[in-house]
């Protein structure tokens, strides 16, 4: 493309005249990622339009050459290096633009060994189950995990550590090869050996090449008072060691709840019920209930209706993450006695007796009635 017909440089990049370096950086990367071949294979336009902002930003990202840009136009940089003005030395950073989205690590040519990227290791989910006693208190549980670990053999490189290691063929120890691509030379990473540079011809024989040995590891794991079923506790760094020696991963430990005989879970509450004869229930009574807390007194009311809830404050579940407990709730059952001595039909009789017939249908409340208007 002639001088003459090239589009003004901050035009091409969408930027003003006074853009700074890292707006500059970001309009161009924005651009670049947008018409890169790879993601437009077979797109000349595309292709054209990534060159141009090449272009641009390799003239605009340079002191020198944006001053005689800004003073003399394209006829000030017009003697660049390579066609039309483009300058393949301009983009030393061009991988720190583009990171490795593309796959490649150094795009229009460089040296040297591509360094093996380090990874993290992968997080690892361990289901502990607990009591709701443990729960409510708190403890500290010791667990034991199977996990993979760096073979102490090889160091986790899979090979026999006397010469089990050779040279990768395809790229040379270079752990990525180089091809053509339009008007690029890029660099990607040698399938053959996955950027180590290095391929085992004779595998470990403690870990048979795999470079990880299974184990168990005993952990100690504080459980906080108040943790409920589902709720997932975080060791740091206690997960799978990570590929080429990198960081390993996180260990989550899911708390599974087990159900108990007497007590109810609900949030932060505890539910119970407690059998009352007719007797206790009409003339109120004192009930002995073994809670978390030890031995508690709940006291009937005279009179109490079944299914009635009576509420002990601050008996319950501590609040996981504040201050305070839930509460207790302990449900009334009247329970009407199936076989009864001939004195006590004879004193229930006599009760029956005494008090007024109420059995006529009872109307139904107001929320009865909005669900069967509803319905």
């Amino acid at each position: 493309m002639s001088v003459a017909n090239k589009r003004d440089y901050y035009e091409v990049l969408g930027v003003g005249r006074d853009v700074d370096d890292q707006a500059l950086k970001g309009a161009y990367r924005k651009l670049a990622l947008k018409f890169h071949p790879d993601r437009n294979p077979g797109d000349q336009e595309a292709e054209d339009k990534f060159k141009e902002a090449a272009e641009a930003y390799g003239v605009l990202s340079d002191p020198q050459k944006r001053a005689a840009y800004d003073q003399f136009g394209h006829q000030g940089v017009s003697g660049a290096a390579g066609p039309a003005g483009f300058d393949p030395n301009a983009f030393g950073d061009f991988s720190d633009i583009l990171g490795d989205l593309f796959g490649f690590g150094d795009l229009f040519g460089g040296s040297g060994r591509r360094r093996t990227r380090v990874q993290r290791g992968d997080d690892l989910r361990f289901d502990l189950e607990l009591n709701l006693e443990d729960a409510i208190r708190g403890m500290t549980a010791e667990i034991q995990v199977p996990r993979m670990d760096a073979c102490s053999t090889c160091g986790g490189s899979g090979a026999d550590k006397d010469d089990g290691l050779v040279t990768c063929s395809i790229c040379r120890g270079r752990g990525e090869v180089m091809y053509q691509q339009g008007f690029l030379s890029v660099r990607r990473t040698c399938g053959q050996c996955n950027g180590r540079g290095q391929i085992v011809r004779r595998p470990c024989s403690q870990c048979r090449g795999e470079g990880y040995v299974r184990s168990e590891r005993r952990l100690k794991v504080n459980i906080p008072a108040g943790v409920a079923d589902g709720n997932r506790l975080r060791l740091q760094a206690e997960g799978q060691p990570g590929p080429n020696s990198g960081p390993p991963g996180d260990l989550y430990v899911v708390v599974k709840l087990k159900d108990h005989p007497i007590f109810e879970r609900r949030d932060d509450d505890l539910h119970c019920t407690i059998p009352v004869n007719v007797a206790q229930a009409a003339l109120g009574s004192e009930v002995q209930l073994l809670t978390f807390d030890g031995l508690q007194t709940v006291k009937i009311p005279e009179g109490v209706q079944p299914g009635a809830r009576i509420r002990l404050r601050n008996l319950g579940v501590p609040h996981l993450q504040s201050h305070g407990r839930g509460d207790l709730y302990v449900h009334v059952q009247v329970k009407v006695p199936g076989r009864l001595t001939r004195d006590q039909r004879k004193l229930l009789e006599q009760l029956r007796d005494s008090l007024p017939e109420e059995n006529e249908p009872e109307e139904k409340g107001l929320l009865d009635k909005v669900k069967d208007y509803f319905m």
